[in-house]
């Protein structure tokens, strides 16, 4: 019999980050290798990844990646799309054909500008009516989803363990100043491809490794502003959370923050002046939107990176740098493999926000 300490008992899935603060490009190879010894966290029932800076020759487009299931869902899709968009590519995602993944549907990316004519017939900005399109045609289009929407970025992501999905998108081919990862252990929802993790709505991204106990109180909230929650997972409605508090009401990041993860009230009370402020009324207006449960989070997003944990810390990470690159991941051994004399290896405290951004002008 196995003793205490003797045996590894992974908490739930992995995830994985780094970003360099100078732009400094990097292939995906490396974000691959983080999840090799983070293998015993997924199941094979979902993996994947988000790379930033990857589209430099189409960084003023926004880059859809859209699943289908047959061509039919493919052609009215794309009759959707050429009503009220610019195509200026439209090609296949290339991959490598594996025997770890089966069961590919179309994988298809786009890169699109909004029409100026359409924008000024319904006097929105373009992201707003970005992301109604995403939400559109993940709800109207039977068989086609878009997983990816942002400028200059896109998540892959399948059914499989991580690293075989890293292979089957070819992601060493491709160079970002960000990469984020995932390998999924679902339990209470199914394994498909449009329920791996990265979750991505315009350029936000996020991986996820815990249970969110607030969802349906989360959920029935932020529909009520026009998003959807139907892809069978809980992680899903955290992105929404931040391109509603974010985007649509402006919070900085550490704001929002203090909304997911809001202090206890007895920490509130503590403060004075107009942090108390502050914090009383994040914490009162979006009450709403406090996540609550086990949760470990990495936010990717146009320029930088957010590492999130649940009050409590119930769910495992640290952070490591090396020179102009900082990496966050689930276990320390996962940065080990992506930079081997990684310093000032960290575990954040609960609700500690770690915000990593690219310096001006470097991205």
């Amino acid at each position: 019999m196995k003793l205490e300490g003797e045996v590894r008992i992974p908490s739930g899935c992995a995830i994985s980050a780094v970003i360099s603060k100078e732009g400094n490009l990097m292939t995906g190879e490396s974000i691959i290798k983080s999840m090799i010894p983070m293998h015993d966290r997924s199941n094979g029932l979902g993996g994947g990844f988000a790379g930033y800076g990857i589209y430099p020759e189409y960084k003023d487009y926004y880059a859809f990646h859209i699943f289908y299931n047959d061509n039919i869902s493919r052609n009215k899709c794309e009759s959707f799309l050429k009503d009220s968009f610019e195509i200026v590519k439209a090609e296949n995602i290339p991959i490598k054909k594996i025997p770890e993944i089966t069961d590919v549907p179309l994988i298809w990316r786009y890169f699109v500008a909004p029409l100026a004519s359409t924008l000024s017939r319904l006097q929105l900005d373009e992201k707003t009516y970005v992301a109604r399109t995403v939400t559109k045609i993940n709800n109207e289009i039977n068989g086609a989803y878009v997983f990816s929407s942002g400028k200059n970025m896109g998540v892959f992501k399948a059914v499989g363990f991580p690293e075989d999905v890293g292979r089957f998108y070819r992601l060493d081919e491709y160079k970002g100043y960000s990469w984020t990862a995932h390998g999924r252990y679902p339990t209470n929802t199914p394994g498909w491809w449009g329920g791996a993790h990265p979750f991505a709505l315009l350029d936000y991204s996020i991986v996820h490794n815990g249970e969110i106990s607030s969802y349906d109180a989360n959920r029935r909230f932020i529909e009520m502003f026009g998003y959807k929650c139907n892809l069978q997972t809980d992680t899903e409605v955290i992105t929404y959370i931040i391109d509603y508090l974010v985007r649509r009401q402006g919070l900085t990041l550490e704001e929002t923050a203090n909304v997911i993860a809001a202090p206890f009230w007895s920490t509130i009370e503590k403060k004075k002046g107009f942090d108390k402020g502050k914090y009383t009324y994040l914490r009162t207006v979006f009450s709403s939107l406090l996540v609550t449960g086990p949760f470990s989070i990495v936010l990717g997003y146009e320029g930088g990176l957010m590492a999130l944990n649940d009050r409590l810390k119930l769910r495992s990470m640290v952070v490591g740098e090396k020179d102009d690159k900082v990496y966050i991941a689930s276990e320390e051994a996962a940065i080990r493999a992506m930079e081997p004399g990684a310093t000032n290896i960290y575990a954040p405290a609960g609700g500690e926000a770690v915000i990593v951004n690219v310096k001006e002008g470097k991205f």
